[in-house]
């Protein structure tokens, strides 16, 4: 009997899903580039499966059932276009390459194209959910050329996670959809992580409070309002002990990596003009911590704020600080989904954003309670220009609105960085603001450079020069935006 798919990549999320393909019933077929790894997966983890093994390309190819599906679990990059060109002269018109890594959407856009020029099926899929959802059921965001997706989706449903019996996998769009929808979703859990941090950071720093009490708080904000994946291992992460019997959190360095898809989703949304500050200053957050030798140097040369210990009521604050966390997390999934909306317009990827909401409630790493309320707004308007335009919305963040400003200034008050829940607020307060001061910086380019601006007394797309100074003359510069 020959596989129903083979795999390529050994790794740790590449190890897992083949693991949940067997214990779906599926053969799998598998190789790495370095051979004992497969050896030592076939003699370990794979041990009394029907898993087989192949000590070259040829030889795994050999071992699929037709079409052919090879999927692909390596560093993005220029490794996966290697594989690419290694393998297709060992397929046949209809077989089918699977990228499973987090591949940059442009790239998957080329090689789609490029593979049906040659007769092979393309498919670029986001997995999310790191080891456990491999293993267990991850969200999984196909997208690419759909003649392929009937081959592959009985496959990808099944291992996928499911929630009230409904997969966390539907196909998303064509060329690079997949990775996109993936690409954002992980600039959002870039925007959730940090978020945690500031909330972190308050609670130790401006109320004092202990890793013990902390783990409370944050299992007290896993069963309502705030429920969700990193929520509910972030009160793991607080309980947990080193040997010494001290929390292992406070050992931890303050330096973060980061992988690039934070900073994707960032450039990206530059290019659109979406204005994607949260997601954009969680990903400067992490490189700001990368400086520790220079922030150490800076600590010891700067004035350092005398803050006063909070003596107000502590309990009210931290109802605040999970108000603002609140508030702040539906800004970040307001300003992704916004971008996805114009990422769908301008790459003609139709993006069904119920679905993306429904993908995303269980297996990945951004699953959380409020997803569900996500795909009821967009079922009731598939339209929708903004998620902070949905009733329930509205709602939530007209309750969060005090304890929001309230936990921003605490941060002002006591010192303690806050850019994320800050810029959310500002973005929020910019956002519903009916007039913005940007009549002045039109006035300003106008005045430097000629740059026309419009008046609110004349109808829109009709531009005006003024001469300042009254010897800049009459002539205007072209107007355009980037």
């Amino acid at each position: 009997m020959k596989a129903n798919i083979g795999l390529i990549g050994l790794a740790v999320m590449g190890q897992n899903l083949v693991l949940n393909m067997n214990d779906h019933g599926f053969k799998v077929a598998v190789y790495n580039r370095t051979t004992s790894t497969t050896q030592e997966f076939l003699e370990g983890p794979a041990k009394d499966t029907q898993v087989v093994g192949a000590n070259s390309l040829e030889e795994l190819v050999g071992q699929l059932q037709s079409p052919r599906i090879v999927m692909l679990m390596v560093k993005a990059g220029e490794v996966v276009d290697q594989y690419i060109d290694t393998l297709v002269p060992l397929l046949s018109a209809g077989d089918i390459i699977v990228d499973g890594g987090n591949s940059l959407f442009a790239d998957t856009n080329r090689r789609t194209a490029q593979l049906k020029e040659k007769n092979i099926n393309y498919i670029g899929t986001g997995v999310s959910g790191g080891e456990e959802g491999a293993r267990n059921g991850p969200s999984i965001m196909p997208g690419g050329n759909k003649a392929a997706w009937p081959a592959v989706k009985p496959i990808f449903q099944a291992i996928s996670a499911k929630v009230n019996g409904e997969p966390c996998c539907e196909w998303v769009g064509d060329n690079g959809a997949g990775h996109y929808v993936k690409m954002v979703h992980n600039g959002i859990e870039y925007g959730d992580m940090q978020l945690i941090c500031e909330a972190y950071q308050l609670l130790s720093e401006g109320l004092g409070l202990s890793a013990d009490e902390m783990h409370a708080i944050f299992t007290e904000w896993n069963q309502g309002k705030l429920s969700s994946y990193l929520i509910e291992i972030s009160a793991g992460i607080l309980a947990y002990k080193d040997s010494d019997g001290q929390p292992l959190l406070e050992k931890i360095l303050d330096t973060a990596g980061q992988k690039g898809t934070g900073k994707w989703t960032g450039i990206n949304a530059l290019d659109l003009g979406i204005p994607l500050t949260l997601i954009g200053e969680s990903v400067f957050a992490r490189c700001l911590s990368a400086q520790k030798q220079e922030r150490v140097k800076a600590a010891r040369a700067l004035p350092k704020h005398t803050a006063t210990p909070f003596a107000g009521d502590k309990q009210a604050m931290i109802t605040a600080i999970g108000d603002a966390l609140y508030a702040a997390k539906i800004i970040s999934y307001a300003q992704g989904f916004w971008l996805m909306r114009e990422a769908s317009k301008e790459y003609k990827m139709a993006l069904n954003y119920g679905e993306i909401a429904l993908m995303w409630r269980g297996g990945c790493i951004i699953r959380s309670q409020f997803l569900n309320d996500i795909k009821h707004a967009y079922q009731t308007n598939p339209q929708l220009e903004n998620l902070l335009l949905a009733d329930y919305f509205i709602d939530a963040m007209t309750q969060s609105d005090a304890g929001w400003r309230k936990t921003v200034i605490l941060g002002i008050e006591q010192g303690i960085p806050t850019p994320a829940l800050s810029s959310a607020l500002a973005y929020y307060d910019g956002y519903r603001s009916e007039r913005l001061p940007a009549n002045l910086l039109q006035a300003q380019r106008d005045y430097f450079g000629a740059h026309t601006y419009e008046r609110v007394d004349q109808p829109r797309g009709q531009f005006f020069h003024t001469d300042w100074t009254g010897h800049g003359g009459k002539t205007a510069s072209t107007t355009y935006t980037v």
